[in-house]
């Protein structure tokens, strides 16, 4: 079939077509040239009656296959078909039961061929999974989950932490198969509140970190996060049953209402303020009913505050010595006994004392700056989504995770957790999609042996929640971006599927190492898998437009080069499919 060299064009070889027969079938095969020290690889691109077109991709050295081509064929060299055991080299071991392999599905060119990978090399970097609608990219996901659980052989990876963001609830049931095989569970949860408690996606208020309530509340400057940052504190003491927290209390009320009494208002405004306070923020000691000493009578707090003719509070003084007394405690040197929960109403009460104490009513500009935050605080608690706040025992943020990937009075281990979050507008869902990747990230970068506890985040239609907003401007850094670029050493991966990658965070989409791209036409796409990797040609992207449904390119670290992978249907299948227009319209 193969004659001699004909010529070169870069890393194309032009050979002589022996046969004279335009066979198109052969386009896709890979050939080899035998050198007496290493053999060169190529892919048949084109053939006609006189020539056939060879891209060279890589070498073969001592049974190792490298990707890229140092040295020419010389003009004696004579191409063949590749052989079975040089073939594996390529598209991965053949043997996918071993549990160090990972099946995708099967060659379209090569018959009974599957396409494998290195477990590690695929499942310890990230990865994206990108394709128009009505590509395969859901059922290609949705095999690949079902190949490593499936497909292992008699080996059950038990200590798998696979957590999937449903957008559409498509996956709903595409993994209950899991549930009868020995030592394998999955789970899920909902956003749909009136679902059922049990599997209503919740997390405990308490959790939430000054980030985790500046992206929840929608801040928008950095400059709000000191109010976020005092209402924590707050709300801490204020709910705390140590013996001590009444002292700090008192300190912090004491020091707000100097605050106020120093701020240069009239008298009726410091009356009618301090009155507002201590209705609200008040201990069984310092409380507007509170008796305050002094020689010859005792008087009340509230009588102490009463405007003479002239206008002046009389008692001023003595109302200042006396707060001054409860002036005593470093709030940041607060140490308390036992573990506190408390609801998002705790957390609401605190944060309208933090603008007090912050001195926001001192400047206009300040308060409605930060008063925002408490309104939307406020509409959240007078809504829905309330009832993904609500815990009803205090628990640990690792008690917590272990409770999250386990089933049953027994804790039995879930290796996959589905969070249907096609119940919430995609404002929340990314919310909610950022709490839970921030608050597994902190727990494995906790751990003390490093990697010890793997999670993988994977984020169907990742383009909603994974984007370059402004995050950055406010908290200092995208959660998506930090795990990117610092999860993979702990354990914490990222799996992206979407069908726009042009508006996918360019710095999380940078640091995935592994892709797999069905059929994509918008031109933005196409030239942002182009910059992925060098391995991705223009012939490349000419495949990846014509793709049929269920066929993806995969490419990246755990892959030799790029390769076409068939992906065999899932069982079951999620609900992802096309509408049938005819049957629908004229049932």
């Amino acid at each position: 079939m193969f004659g001699k060299i004909l010529g070169y064009d870069n890393s194309t070889i032009f050979v002589e077509n022996a046969k004279g027969i335009a066979d198109t079938n052969y386009i896709g095969y890979h050939v080899v040239f035998p050198e007496p020290e290493h053999k060169i690889v190529g892919e048949i691109t084109g053939i006609d009656a006189k020539q056939i077109a060879i891209l060279l991709i890589g070498e073969i050295i001592n049974g190792v296959f490298s990707n890229g081509v140092l040295r020419k064929p010389g003009v004696n060299s004579v191409a063949r078909i590749i052989f079975k055991s040089e073939l594996e080299l390529i598209l991965g071991d053949q043997n996918y039961l071993d549990k160090s392999n990972l099946l995708f599905g099967t060659s379209p060119i090569y018959k009974d061929y599957v396409i494998t990978s290195n477990l590690n090399n695929f499942l310890a970097n990230h990865f994206a999974i990108i394709g128009n609608t009505g590509s395969g990219k859901s059922c290609g996901l949705a095999r690949l989950v079902q190949n490593i659980f499936f497909s292992s052989g008699t080996d059950v990876p038990r200590n798998a932490h696979i957590c999937l963001f449903d957008a559409y609830g498509e996956y709903y049931n595409t993994f209950d198969e899991m549930n009868k095989f020995p030592g394998l569970h999955s789970k899920k949860y909902t956003t749909q509140i009136e679902f059922g408690s049990a599997s209503l996606l919740t997390i405990p208020p308490y959790f939430l970190e000054v980030d985790d309530l500046a992206i929840l509340l929608g801040a928008t400057e950095a400059a709000q996060l000191p109010v976020l940052s005092k209402a924590l504190d707050l709300v801490k003491i204020f709910t705390s049953q140590d013996p001590k927290a009444e002292e700090y209390k008192n300190d912090i009320i004491a020091k707000s209402l100097l605050d106020i009494l120093s701020s240069g208002r009239s008298s009726s405004q410091l009356r009618d303020q301090i009155f507002s306070v201590l209705s609200t923020y008040n201990t069984p000691s310092l409380n507007l009913n509170t008796i305050i000493h002094q020689p010859g009578y005792d008087r009340t707090f509230r009588q102490c505050l009463h405007i003479d003719e002239q206008g002046k509070i009389n008692a001023m003084k003595l109302v200042v010595e006396f707060l001054q007394k409860y002036v005593k405690v470093d709030i940041d040197k607060v140490e308390l006994q036992g573990n506190t929960g408390y609801t998002l109403n705790d957390l609401y009460y605190a944060l309208e004392f933090a603008l007090i104490n912050e001195g926001s009513f001192n400047s206009e500009i300040a308060y409605e700056r930060n008063n925002v935050l408490k309104s939307r605080l406020q509409s959240i608690i007078n809504s829905d989504q309330v009832n993904f706040f609500q815990f009803d025992e205090y628990i640990s943020k690792a008690d917590f995770i272990e409770q999250f990937f386990s089933t049953g009075p027994n804790g039995e281990p879930v290796q996959l957790v589905d969070v249907n979050l096609s119940y919430i507008d995609d404002k929340f869902a990314k919310c909610i999609t950022k709490i839970f990747s921030k608050l597994f990230f902190d727990y494995t970068t906790g751990l003390e042996q490093r990697g010890s506890f793997s999670i993988h985040i994977v984020l169907e239609e990742a383009h909603r929640y994974v984007q370059n907003d402004t995050d950055i401007n406010v908290i200092g850094y995208n959660i998506f971006d930090r795990i990117t670029k610092e999860g993979r050493k702990y354990g914490t991966i990222l799996g992206f599927i979407t069908q726009r990658p042009s508006e996918l965070s360019k710095t999380a989409l940078s640091q995935c190492s592994n892709f797999v791209v069905f059929r994509l036409f918008y031109p933005e796409d196409l030239q942002i898998v182009r910059g992925i990797s060098s391995n991705v040609t223009d012939e490349t992207i000419e495949k990846i437009k014509t793709l049929h449904p269920g066929m993806g390119l995969v490419f990246g670290t755990a892959f030799k080069i790029p390769l076409i992978v068939q992906f065999p249907l899932p069982n079951p299948l999620p609900v992802s499919t096309s509408l049938k227009i005819d049957d629908l319209w004229y049932s």
